[in-house]
């Protein structure tokens, strides 16, 4: 995550954070309602160095990022979508600036779908990261309809035939934790996976929650703290975790 350290003017400062056009953060300077670093500041063309900065804006502070990456713990009935059709859009449980700024999920949950989604407004990162060649673990706590015992744990780490894939797709790791629930595990990133792949195996999920991607879990540090539709900025640390598996 570079960040460049040349001094740019607090209105472009702003711009790239998200807080509108050039014009518009021009006119929150000038009506007092930006601090940098704690002080106010009232000139719209005076320069700072980005490397921890921190913006007060409406007394809200914002340090500056160069790119954001984001955790969010996505409840139930909201779309991984700016034009959501029939639920509220997760873009509303975050700040309007991340938003125009321009974050995007990586990867997505369907509506009914609760958990880790991961967002940035990393262009390279995002494709990357969402790229099936990457293989990344995505860990799902299964609800089932039907009960169940080992044979389904046994069918899904063989895998399954899904009827418009080639080959069959297998787990990566599976358990039962009752008999109607599973921890599973999949890396192939392939669309409604879970759902398709228990039904292939002969039952059905009733609910879906993701528990994790790579080493990054949302009952472990630093996420453990999130309430459902509470985000956190993710460091580097956070990033780190993604890639340990």
């Amino acid at each position: 995550m570079p960040v460049s350290n040349r001094p740019q003017p607090l209105e472009r400062i702003l711009q790239s954070q998200g807080f509108g056009s050039r014009k518009t953060a021009r006119a929150l300077v000038q009506a007092g309602r930006v601090a940098v670093n704690g002080q106010p500041c009232h000139q719209h063309d005076a320069s700072f160095a980005t490397e921890g900065l921190l913006l007060t804006v409406d007394e809200q502070p914002w340090p500056y990022r160069e790119r954001l990456y984001l955790a969010l713990y996505k409840p139930a009935n909201f779309e991984c979508s700016r034009t959501p059709q029939h639920h509220a859009s997760v873009f509303s449980l975050l700040p309007e600036h991340f938003i125009v700024r321009g974050v995007q999920p990586i990867g997505r949950l369907d509506a009914d779908t609760t958990g880790l989604l991961l967002l940035t407004d990393d262009g390279p990162y995002n494709h990357a990261l969402a790229s099936p060649r990457r293989h990344v673990p995505k860990t799902y706590r299964v609800s089932l309809k039907h009960a169940a015992d080992t044979s389904l744990v046994a069918a899904l780490l063989a895998g399954v035939q899904l009827h418009d894939e080639p080959a069959p797709l297998a787990a990566r790791a599976c358990s039962l934790l009752d008999e109607h629930q599973l921890l599973l595990t999949l890396d192939q990133g392939k669309y409604h996976q879970v759902k398709r792949m228990v039904a292939a195996a002969g039952n059905r999920v009733v609910a879906l929650h993701r528990v994790a991607m790579g080493g990054l879990r949302l009952d472990a540090p630093p996420l453990q703290q999130l309430a459902e539709g509470e985000w956190c900025e993710l460091d580097a640390d956070g990033l780190a975790l993604i890639q340990s598996y």
